[in-house]
């Protein structure tokens, strides 16, 4: 059985004993320790190290960053070719587009969802409140606890992105080992637990569906069977089978007459009404993870609708578009006809949004930088 394998992220000489004290603690819990200065990562010599080392990165499990006084070596230009340019731009601006190979590593987990625990030496993270206090003249401010004052701007602002990031932006302050060995010891325990009751929570609702889609099967089959005429047989048939299809359709305001008589592509019969892109947050990356899945339908003016549906399910109802175009126009009139008449307005799950749509993402954005730390 493979272990979980646990990515630590900090500068090396100013704390290869924290580092060699950590990663025996990390083994002793039975788990996988991957350290630049031991030799486990993986280097392409037709790469950077500072490349291979991200690209380590995302077969990891967990990554645990330590903030130290000292900034670290700038990361090489081909290595930021690596991360997704829109996870930088933030960053990159605050620090005169200086990265550290440690700031671009914990990027690269962020990008990649992996779970970042960050600690700071104690003395650094009070240091930081004074830098966020005295902004404006922090040039002026020597900090003791920074080896090279002039990597002090560098090294507080990294933490201010850790620390507004809208999802797993724990930080923990340490004075010694012990106090990283306690926090992750409690903090994997309690994830483990949560995830344990999630499983317990999520089998009980699948198992409630699997007994609701059987009864609903049950059901259709008795009133299929019940119907003796071949057509109308087919138009019930067909009511279930596209009643997910036409409800979308139906909400997103396509005309009767387009579905009816359309029998090219899916996409093309959306772009025919305007829709020019269908994404969800993962694709636009937005900086919030929503509680509920969002799919967008952007429309050639920029405006939108938000649908509370995943990107697996407008797939599905693409799919359910091959078979309903191939139908005779009657049977698919009296299919819609029926459902049209049965439709109940769904404006939660199908909503337009008269606004722009990249002026949405960027509030979004802006909204999420303004959380407070945990």
């Amino acid at each position: 059985m493979a272990g979980l394998k646990v990515f630590i992220s900090s500068t090396c000489y100013d704390l290869s004993i924290l580092r060699s004290s950590l990663r025996t603690f990390i083994k002793s819990l039975g788990y996988e320790p991957v350290m630049s200065d031991y030799d486990d990562v993986v280097y392409d010599p037709r790469q950077h190290t500072h490349t291979s080392c991200i690209n380590e990165v995302s077969n990891c499990d967990i990554l645990v960053v330590i903030i130290g006084s000292r900034y670290g070596g700038t990361v090489v230009p081909e290595a930021l070719n690596v991360i997704d340019s829109s996870n930088l731009e933030e960053l990159m601006k605050k620090t005169d587009e200086k990265l550290s190979i440690t700031q671009l590593e914990v990027i690269e987990a962020i990008q990649n969802k992996i779970p970042v625990y960050t600690f700071i030496d104690k003395k650094v993270y009070h240091e930081h409140e004074l830098y966020e206090k005295n902004k404006k003249s922090a040039k002026d401010i020597i900090f003791p606890a920074i080896e090279k004052q002039e990597t002090a701007t560098y090294i507080f602002e990294f933490i201010n992105f850790l620390r507004l990031k809208s999802a797993g932006n724990f930080i923990f302050a340490f004075e010694k080992m012990q106090d990283i060995e306690g926090v992750l010891k409690k903090q994997w325990s309690g994830y483990f637990q949560r995830l344990l009751n999630e499983q317990r929570h999520r089998e009980e609702e699948h198992k409630q569906i699997d007994v609701l889609s059987e009864q609903f099967n049950d059901l259709k089959t008795a009133l299929l069977s019940s119907i003796q005429n071949v057509d109308q047989r087919k138009v019930a048939k067909g009511i279930t089978n596209f009643r997910r299809l036409l409800e979308f359709l139906i909400s997103i305001k396509i005309s009767k007459n387009a579905i009816i008589h359309n029998t090219g592509e899916f996409r093309e019969l959306l772009k025919k009404h305007h829709f020019v892109d269908v994404c969800d947050e993962r694709k636009i990356g937005l900086a919030n993870g929503f509680f509920t899945p969002k799919l967008f339908l952007i429309k050639d003016d920029d405006t939108f609708f938000e649908c509370r549906i995943r990107m697996e399910s407008f797939l599905d109802i693409e799919n359910d578009w091959l078979s309903y175009k191939e139908e005779d126009k009657e049977t698919k009139e009296i299919i819609y006809d029926t459902i049209n008449e049965m439709y109940y307005p769904k404006g939660p799950i199908y909503r337009y949004r008269n606004e722009s749509f990249r002026s949405y993402v960027d509030r979004i954005n802006e909204n999420s930088a303004e959380l407070p730390n945990n």
